[in-house]
């Protein structure tokens, strides 16, 4: 016989497989109390079409991303009543997008471009549901860096934090110091907004407030 509701067995909460291998993204979904089930890195071009604008490449990439994710999990037979998040962050000054910098000569270049004036940072999510849907999220932030003396540029190169960062830069690290004003989401300039990622997941029943319930951290 079936006892009461209250002598259930809880059930376990839905799977949340991310797509990325980002320490920093995660550490943000943690800082919230969410835990993936998964990570899974999607490796997709991240090319930008021709003519193709900043918010648009980061949209792209995020569903992008997220497709992808699914579909390897998909492949491991991990899909079924799994939600998929992706993010993707790009960095721009007007229309011109700044790399994911892998080289010194990119992060100086990026950083010599940066320094004395504003720049858009653009953050694309997507959560894929486990009936299918699909949800996305745009996040533009404004961010205005201090004119950088040569000392302060390369002591920041010789750091290496620049190293596969949008724009040749961490804010969340010593860059942090670089930076006048930010109106906008600075979790968004980190790599994963997370007013709006906390809001698409509570949207669509993912619990996200049961770790804050438990007081687990």
């Amino acid at each position: 016989m079936i006892g009461p509701a209250r002598d259930r067995a809880p059930s376990p909460p839905p799977r949340l497989i991310l797509a990325s291998a980002s320490p920093r993204r995660l550490a943000l979904l943690q800082q919230v109390g969410v835990e993936p089930h998964a990570l899974l890195p999607a490796d997709i071009d991240e090319t930008p079409e021709r003519s193709e604008l900043p918010r648009v490449l980061a949209a792209r990439l995020a569903a992008g991303k997220a497709e992808a994710a699914s579909d390897a999990a998909e492949a491991r037979g991990e899909r079924d009543g799994a939600y998929v998040l992706a993010a993707d962050t790009v960095v721009s000054v007007g229309r011109r997008i700044l790399p994911k910098c892998e080289t010194r000569d990119e992060a100086e270049d990026c950083l010599r471009l940066l320094s004395g004036r504003a720049h858009r940072v653009h953050t694309g999510v997507t959560l894929l549901t486990p009936r299918g849907g699909r949800r996305h999220r745009l996040v533009e932030t404004r961010v205005r860096f201090k004119r950088l003396s040569g000392v302060e540029m390369q002591s920041y190169l010789d750091c290496g934090e620049w190293s596969g960062k949008a724009g040749g830069y961490a804010v969340q690290g010593f860059a942090s110091t670089f930076v006048v004003k930010l109106v906008g989401s600075y979790t968004g300039v980190v790599g994963l907004p997370l007013y709006e990622t906390v809001s698409l997941l509570a949207g669509e029943g993912y619990p996200v407030h049961a770790a804050w319930a438990a007081g687990d951290r």
